[in-house]
């Protein structure tokens, strides 16, 4: 068994939104992450990072280079990184530079507090795929997992497919 640390960087993303039920906003509080690693039971050795935590629609170029530099000076050559989904496909091309190291990037379509959310899901997906995939960038949604430099959401089914290079 692959006892290698993994490291993990929450960037936001629906995958950590809250909602106010007085105001029906959805917004950020503080990382699921910590529990959904205790619900699910987790027994790997994770090194855990909070880079930011915004919408991936307000993503700018600057959030992707402190992204790109984290993964890059990271000492682990395994990393997770939970995004939002609308501009996932954006950032793993981005991070398409590193050599060496296996990046996988995961998110949700339904935050994870609503109870109904892929998020648990998706997060030990993306544990498993980083721990068995050779060095590249992946997206992993729903079980399964795509090269970052082609993959992207299909908005009309919510969900993640192989798109053209």
């Amino acid at each position: 068994m692959n006892s290698e640390r993994i490291r993990l960087f929450i960037t936001g993303g629906t995958f950590d939104k809250e909602y106010d039920e007085l105001t029906g906003q959805l917004y950020f509080k503080e990382s699921h992450l910590p529990e959904m690693l205790r619900l699910g039971r987790c027994n790997l050795t994770l090194e855990i990072r909070t880079l930011m935590m915004i919408d991936s629609l307000q993503m700018t170029d600057a959030d992707r280079s402190l992204i790109l530099e984290q993964c890059r000076s990271a000492p682990e050559s395994r990393i997770v990184i939970t995004h939002g989904t609308d501009t996932m496909a954006a950032t793993a091309r981005a991070l398409a530079a590193i050599q060496g190291k296996t990046i996988v990037l995961t998110g949700a379509m339904v935050p994870y507090k609503f109870g109904s959310s892929d998020g648990l899901f998706n997060l030990g997906s993306a544990l498993a795929f980083a721990q068995t995939l050779t060095p590249g960038v992946y997206v992993a949604m729903n079980g399964r997992c795509f090269r970052g430099d082609s993959v992207r959401k299909n908005r009309h089914t919510g969900m993640f497919e192989e798109s053209e290079s």
